[in-house]
């Protein structure tokens, strides 16, 4: 590194955090300051451009179109602090090092500060993947010169979507709704959740049934006595699955070829087979090898972070980005899974101390790519330095998200360099003939894992809750052919088809990287932006789409196909590639794409169609808004076809006899043909509208029907349809439906009876009023604090006040009621592991994890909910946390007795706090290793790990 201590070098980074992290690195004669990310960019609006400029025609864009792409680059309003003080530093100084990260994007941020800047001094780039004393000194001594070929890949990626946003978005203004907005790739990411949530609108589901059989062998050797088979065949003929379903229709497939029984017919042949001899007829043995997980990328970090950790894309990001420039891991922006030599030596030589050397493979692993186009930085995400540290050295130092997000990446690098994991598969027919001499074959498989491997350090999450774990093993009992075996119980089982999962963020990123649509340093921001438009919204972690997604993509589809079509965009990235190795001019690339070309420079339909310019014009005159805004659904019983609109004020339903006049676009719900109208509850996704929830929707011809009249106030009654079913309402007063009750025939006078409650039955002799209601738990009486529950909902306009006072007066006996059995074991919950039960209430099945609770919603059965589905309801219910109690009345007392006692209530409080903080403090100190629960590693992996004591640290205490 240079050491003249008469040269003064002001070394520019990005973040204050990056500048402290090098300046402890650095000599006296360094001067770290930080530009505080980009400092220049297009103007935001129209009163950024400058004066000079705003009479120019292409002064909206921020580009010059006709002048070689010219860009018009602004000083951020709240940069210009900052600018103005490295201008003065710069002055001050001999030499100037541009240190901003290493990809395209750094590099941009480089040129624009040597653009702004304007330095007399000798300017050099800087560059390093992890921020660690010998990096930092080896880039010192290294520096290079700016890459002006990376600098114009990113200027024509801004330029590309400043073009595309600002062309395509006025279109979406003019037949859509105003404000909203395009770009190149939120708008293909968009159209990839769309897509997935009308498959699961056209899906049918369907029954299908098998039997599970327990076997038992006569004489058990080694392994366990008995275990279950499948029914997998009937007289040769395959059994259908879900697999052999038509997903739009819920028929097996034309040509499948397979025996789909149904209830009856599974119960009838479990009722053959009872007592009939089962023999093995094959048994298949072949090796298990799992080799180990690559380091991560980007997007693989983002897409564990999420499954294990349950954090966001923007969450990850923002918690990298912080290890990274507090030198923990190296750069968090790269596609390459690569590692160096060193970072290859280092996570051997900890592997043979955690592990013992039998776990490192006699030469190192290498990696390769899977990802279209692979750049950006050129090692993967791993413990930066030469030495890595273990979780438990840096547990202290760091913050909970910093320290799972570190361990995550720890336990990935060392599993990486691990040996493969192996064991034995093995696969057992066995056949049964019953007593009408039907041949049925029944499976199964076993897995048994002789030596873990690498899954010691590490296991891979799955975005399938159903998946099975790499580090599970069934265990069969040693089978040879012709072993004859007994049924210990043969039980019908039936299954439902299910739709496709929606999208989480992990698997959009995942669906996006395979595509080769983004990179590294573009998916959180995607993610963030198709939510923050409004055109996805999250329920629990699943990506849900909003009918105004459905118009602008179907606009996007129908009228510009290529500008969201999947290869377009992915081409389009390729070109940047080729822009950023000096194969491509930047300019020609945007020529084309903007005016069109005609010698097969840029994409072939964009250019020979004109260009992105003439196609967002020409066409703008046959896109008919009615037509973007309406998304059919199905058409009803009474040949209505049932259709979303999407209006100013939200969508909503609508129905009609094709032929018939509509109203015109953009009328509001309280426009022409009311009764053909109903409003789409918040919420509501669009999958859940299926005929039963529309026709509920609708209340026999609109969003909602007047009952009457209230003969004691004069306000009309009318019935309406919420998310969570139907209800009455009269000016204030709202009241549910009961359960016997039907929105169908409903009269007024039960909905003046529903508006009744609460019901005062009297008063008590003690002058305390005693009402009738209805309640979340059913129809109950209260006086006071004290509640009984009734036995019907009719006794609420019934009981007498005798009667309630007597039930008031009785001992509380819901703790002596013997709990309900469940209705259905679902499982663990992929979000929590807690098992999830659905139960029968008093308002309906509902689904529980033990602490929160889900009512079904309709079209919504016990037998058919997923425990996707069932999870996402849970989340939901927890985000909204429980609900607020209310505070009891303060009791007067004497100002100068209440403040003596509040101080010594809190300075008690204070005491017992601190007495506590430090309890857990001391615990945490004397806990090792082992005992910290982790969320990177399935428990599987952790037990197996010998050297858990290093491997795994403390947990960090909070107080």
């Amino acid at each position: 590194m240079p050491s003249n201590a008469r040269t003064t070098r002001l070394v520019i980074v990005e973040s204050p955090a990056k500048a402290k992290t090098i300046s402890g690195y650095l000599g006296p004669g360094y001067v770290v300051e930080a530009s505080f990310g980009h400092v220049r960019d297009l103007p935001r609006n129209a009163a950024d451009v400058p004066a000079k400029y705003k009479g120019e025609p292409w002064a909206r864009l921020g580009v010059d179109v006709d002048n070689g792409f010219h860009a018009l680059y602004v000083v951020s309003p709240d940069r210009r602090q900052q600018i103005s003080k490295l201008v003065k530093l710069a002055k001050e100084v001999d030499e100037i090092f541009l240190a901003t990260d290493e990809d395209r994007e750094g590099e941009a941020i480089a040129w624009h500060l040597v653009e702004t800047l304007k330095p007399k001094v000798p300017v050099k780039r800087m560059v390093f993947h992890e921020i660690t004393k010998p990096a930092i000194q080896a880039a010192v001594a290294n520096p290079r010169e700016i890459d002006r070929d990376l600098v114009d890949a990113q200027e024509a990626r801004r330029i590309l979507d400043r073009l595309y946003g600002y062309e395509v978005s006025p279109v979406l203004w003019k037949k859509v709704m105003p404000k909203l907005s395009a770009g190149r790739v939120q708008s293909v990411a968009t159209r990839i959740v769309v897509e997935r949530e009308r498959q699961r609108m056209a899906f049918r589901t369907a029954e299908y049934w098998d039997i599970l059989a327990t076997l038992a062998v006569a004489k058990p050797g080694e392994g366990p006595r008995t275990f279950n088979a499948t029914l997998v065949a009937l007289n040769g003929d395959r059994i259908a699955t879900g697999k052999d379903f038509e997903p739009t229709t819920g028929r097996v497939r034309p040509g499948a070829g397979v025996v789909h029984l149904d209830e009856g017919g599974a119960r009838g042949l479990a009722a053959r087979l009872q007592g009939r001899p089962f023999t093995v007829t094959r048994v298949e043995e072949k090796p298990y090898r799992r080799r180990p997980y690559a380091p991560f990328i980007t997007s693989t970090l983002q897409q564990e972070a999420a499954r294990k950790l349950r954090f966001s894309s923007q969450q990850t990001m923002r918690t990298a980005q912080r290890l990274y420039e507090n030198g923990y891991i190296t750069y968090m922006r790269t596609d390459s899974v690569n590692l160096s030599e060193t970072a290859i030596a280092a996570a051997r030589r900890q592997i043979i101390e955690l592990y013992g050397e039998r776990s490192v493979p006699p030469e190192p692993r290498r990696y390769t790519g899977k990802v279209k186009n692979a750049q950006e930085a050129h090692e993967a995400i791993r413990p930066a330095g030469d030495n890595f540290r273990t979780p438990g050295e840096v547990a202290r130092e760091l913050s909970g998200e910093e320290f799972k997000l570190y361990e995550l990446i720890w336990r990935r690098t060392i599993a990486s360099q691990m040996t493969d994991a192996v064991g034995s598969s093995v696969s057992v027919r066995i056949r049964a003939v019953s007593s009408a001499s039907e041949e049925a074959d029944f499976g199964a498989t076993g897995k048994t894992i002789t030596d873990p491997g690498f899954l010691r350090a590490y296991v891979e999450s799955s975005d399938d809750e159903n998946a099975e774990a790499e580090d599970a093993e069934r265990r069969l009992p040693n089978l040879v052919k012709d072993q004859p075996l007994t049924a210990d119980a043969l039980a019908a089982q039936g299954h439902h088809t299910q739709p496709p999962s929606r999208y989480t963020e992990a698997s959009l990123v995942k669906a996006l990287e395979e595509l080769g649509i983004g990179r590294p340093s573009t998916y959180a921001s995607i993610m963030q932006t198709i939510q923050d438009r409004g055109y996805v919204s999250k329920r629990g972690q699943a990506l849900i789409p909003s009918f105004l997604a459905f118009a602008v993509i179907g606009l996007l589809e129908r009228h510009y196909p290529r500008l969201v079509d999947y290869n377009f965009t992915a081409s389009m990235e390729n070109e940047l590639d080729e822009i950023a190795g000096g194969d491509h001019a930047a300019v020609d690339f945007l020529t084309a794409f903007y005016f069109g070309s005609a010698n097969g420079a840029g994409d072939q339909t964009i250019a020979h169609a004109g260009g992105l310019k003439k196609l967002v014009t020409e066409n703008l005159s046959e896109i008919d808004a009615r037509s973007v805004n309406s998304i059919p659904l199905h058409t009803d019983d009474e040949g209505r076809e049932v259709v979303v609109r999407v209006g100013r004020y939200g969508p909503y339903l609508q129905r009609g006899v094709p032929g018939e006049e509509p109203a015109a676009h953009g009328e509001g719900e309280e426009g022409g043909g009311q009764g053909d109208r109903a409003p789409i509850p918040e919420g509501l996704a669009p999958d859940e509208l299926t005929p039963e929830k529309v026709h509920e929707l609708f209340l026999g011809g609109g969003g909602e029907r007047k009952l009457g009249d209230d003969p004691s106030t004069g306000e009309p009654i009318l019935l309406k349809s919420g998310r969570f079913g139907p209800y009455v309402a009269s000016g204030e007063r709202k009241s549910s439906l009961l359960r016997t009750q039907s929105p169908d025939s409903l009269t007024l006078d039960e909905a003046l009876k529903l508006l009744s409650l609460p019901r005062l039955v009297g008063v008590a002799p003690d002058g305390v009023e005693v009402f009738a209601n209805n309640g979340r738990y059913g129809p109950y009486v209260k006086q006071g604090d004290e509640f009984r529950s009734l036995d019907s909902e009719d006794k609420m306009f019934t009981v007498t006040l005798d009667e309630a006072l007597a039930l008031l007066a009785a001992p509380k006996t819901r703790q002596r009621r013997a709990a309900a059995p469940p209705l259905r074991e679902m499982g663990n919950d992929p979000l929590t592991e807690k098992p999830l039960v659905i139960k029968d209430g008093r308002f309906g099945p509902y689904v529980t994890d033990g602490e929160f609770n889900a009512s079904l919603r309709r079209g919504q059965t016990p037998e058919a909910l997923t425990v996707e589905e069932a999870s996402e309801m849970l989340a939901e219910k927890r985000a909204k946390g429980p609900a607020p109690k209310k505070k009891a009345a303060a009791k007067k007392a004497p100002a100068a007795k209440k403040t003596t006692a509040a101080k010594k209530t809190t300075a008690k409080s204070t005491a017992a706090t601190k007495t506590a903080a430090a309890a857990k403090t001391t615990a945490a100190k004397k806990t090792t290793a082992a005992t910290k629960t982790t969320t990177t590693a399935k428990s599987t992996a952790t037990k197996k790990a010998t050297p858990a004591k290093k491997s795994t640290p403390p947990k960090k205490a909070t107080t």
